[in-house]
Parts: structure tokens; sequence; C-alpha cells
């Protein structure tokens, strides 16, 4: 019987299988954290689905979200399928849809708004336009990479990833300040958002970039992420546009169920809607 020790090597040759499959750059570094975190709590003990369980047990104990155990599995699950070791998988945990989000992670328009002005105010112009494009096109910040000089030149952008090509209406006011951006710092062609040394920005810095506007802007930095900027814009194409099935398009999912999840209304809001039901008599 094979003993199912994880090595270094297995994560190399899983990296190069996820990137093949075209698997996004995001997700391949996900899942190699999840992977090897896992491999370092063996500690070069043998794979079996007790231990993944105990894992399981593991994570939960140490306070980890229920959300978030299921994406470490998740991650097994596909390293497990690639070494084909279907036998150690382990069921995920059953969780109800969430009624409402997380007041606390929940970024409004009036608090967008502030830290674009935090970020001019500081002298942080890339970092600003760069906020206004994902918020404004609902770009993923690992698409960001599309938004160069062609695409403001024809107002949207072409996004090829995992064997699909999604087109993305740039708008006008936007392709405007893109261009002017561009021409000030001498970018002729390609991408608009780079690095002083001429690189792509990874999400990681425009992570960091937007933390550093929080103290100034006065909003809490549960609240400020790239990820929360493409929320904000599906809330906002929703309330015009009514319709979940063009936002699901819009926004690249092939499944409503992770439309729905961007649309979850916010805890104060369910709390006014419970309120206005009137089912409680006043005193």
């Amino acid at each position: 019987m094979e003993n199912k020790i994880m090595i270094s090597e297995q994560l190399a040759s899983f990296r190069a299988y996820l990137q093949d499959e075209e698997r996004s750059e995001a997700t391949v570094e996900k899942y190699l954290c999840e992977v090897t975190q896992f491999a370092a709590w063996l500690n070069d003990t043998e794979v079996t689905k007790s231990a993944v369980a105990e894992w399981k047990e593991h994570l939960l104990t140490s306070g980890y979200e229920p959300s978030t155990v299921n994406g470490k599995l998740t991650a097994l699950d596909r390293f497990f399928d690639f070494m084909g070791w279907p036998d150690c998988k382990v069921k995920h945990l059953k969780l109800q849809r969430r009624l409402f989000r997380d007041d606390s992670r929940e970024l409004t328009k009036t608090e967008y708004e502030r830290l674009i002005a935090t970020a001019e105010e500081m002298g942080k112009e890339r970092l600003s336009l760069l906020m206004e494009a994902i918020c404004g096109t609902g770009i993923r910040v690992s698409e960001v990479q599309y938004l160069t000089i062609e695409a403001a030149q024809q107002g949207k952008v072409e996004i090829y990833l995992k064997g699909k090509v999604r087109t993305i209406l740039i708008p006008g006011k936007l392709c405007k300040k893109l261009l002017k951006y561009a021409k000030k710092h001498k970018i002729a062609s390609g991408e608009i958002f780079l690095t002083r040394g001429g690189k792509s920005l990874s999400r990681k810095q425009i992570w960091a970039e937007m933390k550093k506007l929080c103290p100034a802007a006065g909003i809490l930095k549960t609240k400020v992420f790239p990820h929360n900027l493409r929320h904000l814009f599906a809330r906002a194409f929703y309330r015009v546009c009514r319709d979940i099935v063009k936002l699901a398009d819009v926004l690249g999912h092939s499944n409503l169920a992770t439309t729905r999840i961007y649309l979850t209304s916010t805890g104060a809001e369910h709390a006014r809607h419970l309120e206005r039901l009137n089912l409680v008599s006043g005193f």
C-alpha cells in the first residue's frame, strides 16, 4: 500500500497542474497556501482521511469561520484529485446561506468616496484612479492588467481567462481619466497601472496601499480591500438594472448563487425590513 507522505516536489507539480488548467494566479497561490498549511500541520506524518478530519476539527476549534474551513478543504480536494488520493477527502461543513452581510465589512458608497478623496489628498493619483477603475467596472483585482491604453481607447476590456472571453465596458468618463493619466505618465501602450519599475501591480501591493488610506479616511480596515470595490459595483449595478442574470455576466459568474452573495443585504438593512413588518406592538 502506498504511503501518502506530502513532499515539496508534489507541491511544485501541483502548481504546474493548476497552471495547465488555466487557473487564475490568485487561485493557484491560495490552493498552494492551504495545502502547504495542511502539510506543515501534518509534520511529515501520513495523509489519511482521519488525519484530514482531525485537521478540520482543529481549524474549527482554532476559531476559523466555517466558510474559511470549507475553502481550505476545497484546496485539499483538488490536491487529492491530482495525487490520486480521493479516499482522503472529507465532507465539507454544511452552511446556511447568510441572510445578511456583516456591517463591519460592508463598504458604503460614502466611504468609497472618502477613500477616493483621501487618496487624492495624499497625492496617490494612481491608487485613486485604480480604485475608481475597479469600482466603476466591477473588474477583479487580478484582471487589472487588462486595463490597457488600447482598452481605454476602445471603451471596453477583453478578458481571457479559463478558456473564456468576457467583455467589460468602460464608462466614458473613466476612459478619459485613464487616457489622461497615461499621457501624463508617458504610457504609450499596454497596461496603464504599473509600478515605478514598469511592472504589473500585484494584488498584495494594491491591498497594502488601500489599507494605508484607512486612518486618514476614518474607515475601518476590515472594510477596505479590492474585492469590496467589486461588491459595491455589483450592488450599484443591480439597483439600476434589477437584472441578476445580466449582473452575473458582467461579473463573470457562471453560477447565480455566487452573484446573490454580492446582493445580500447588511444587518442594518435586514433590521429595518423587520421593523417595517409592524408585527410587534409599541409600548
